[in-house]
């Protein structure tokens, strides 16, 4: 297969990297809005690049991957499926409500199959919990605690355009909980606060947050998220129930230690990034995209799926700036 990538920044060269290391790939074709940037990962992988996105369906490929920056997601997406090409998008597929709804609905009237990038689908934690889950092994699920905690910030120049901390890194707790359930999120109510750079403050955002949701069978659902993790990246997910807990990213990695003596566990050494976490994942996510582009299987994440997410989100990002529970009948849905 031909494919081509959109956008090389930090998370792009990593797909293209692992795209590169796929069998299915024969041929990839880069591009960015940044020539200088497209032009230095080519000569790093020694691949073909293109000046923009319009040269790239014009090849034609066999796949578009969407790997650039938030805000250009939502037209390169409107490109692909006007072009008729499968097409696989890193989240969010737009940086509003109102915008991902439009494509949602532009995704329902097509036959163009939309692979959105929640890699989280694809671990094998959070899988043996959905199937755990669904074998009825937990017994029934009271409780589910799940976490993104950054080791380090961003820039700040990302923060401005990240739509802050509950649409950039809970949007993936958010959908990791519905995937997991096979429930939806009914209410929300958050809290944020600001303890470290301003600049988050400045663009009206918090540096860590807090959520309570509630889901349609009454599972209480637990989120944090944090952009100062000292010890390390932490991504987890428990999910509780009245025959047992199961735990997705408790291994030797886990960062953090225990205050209790004589107690060795985590050994180490925790991981840094979320690349670092999830690299078996995104490779087992891009070769199930490559079956999507033939048509050997269905979308395992739609945009519907992600405008889920992005309505429990923007729930959690309204209710942290009103002070009040929000409930997601509130929340426009298609």
């Amino acid at each position: 297969m031909r494919i081509g990538l959109a956008g090389v920044g930090r998370i792009g060269a990593f797909h293209a990297r692992t795209l590169l290391g796929l069998d299915f790939v024969d041929e990839l074709v880069i591009t960015d809005a940044d020539p200088a940037a497209a032009e230095r990962v080519a000569g790093e992988l020694g691949v073909r690049r293109v000046p923009s996105v319009e040269d790239l369906l014009a090849l034609p490929v066999d796949a578009l991957v969407i790997a650039s920056a938030t805000p250009s997601h939502a037209d390169l997406l409107r490109q692909g499926i006007a072009a008729g090409v499968p097409t696989f998008c890193e989240k969010p597929v737009a940086g509003t409500l109102e915008e991902t709804l439009e494509l949602a609905r532009l995704e329902a009237a097509s036959d163009v199959p939309v692979h959105i990038g929640f890699q989280r689908r694809f671990d094998t934690g959070y899988r043996r919990i959905r199937d755990a889950i669904a074998a009825g092994d937990l017994g029934f699920v009271h409780t589910i605690r799940a976490n993104t905690h950054d080791q380090t910030p961003p820039h700040a120049s990302y923060i401005p355009t990240s739509g802050g901390i509950f649409r950039d890194c809970n949007v993936h707790d958010f959908d990791a909980i519905r995937f997991v359930t096979g429930r939806e999120v009914t209410t929300a109510y958050a809290v944020g606060s600001n303890k470290g750079e301003p600049f988050f403050s400045e663009a009206g955002d918090v540096d860590s947050g807090a959520a309570l949701l509630t889901l349609d069978d009454g599972t209480s659902c637990l989120v944090s998220s944090t952009r100062y993790n000292g010890s390390g990246h932490d991504v987890r997910m428990e999910a509780m129930g009245s025959a047992a807990t199961l735990t997705a990213g408790l291994d030797d990695s886990l960062a953090m230690r225990s205050a209790e003596e004589g107690v060795a566990f985590p050994p180490g050494p925790a991981r840094a990034t979320f690349m670092d976490r999830f690299q078996p994942a995104y490779v087992a996510e891009l070769t199930a995209f490559a079956g999507v582009a033939r048509g050997d299987q269905p979308s395992p994440c739609t945009v519907r799926d992600a405008l889920q997410a992005f309505r429990a989100a923007e729930a959690c990002d309204r209710s942290r700036r009103e002070g009040r529970m929000v409930a997601l009948s509130e929340v426009a849905d298609l």
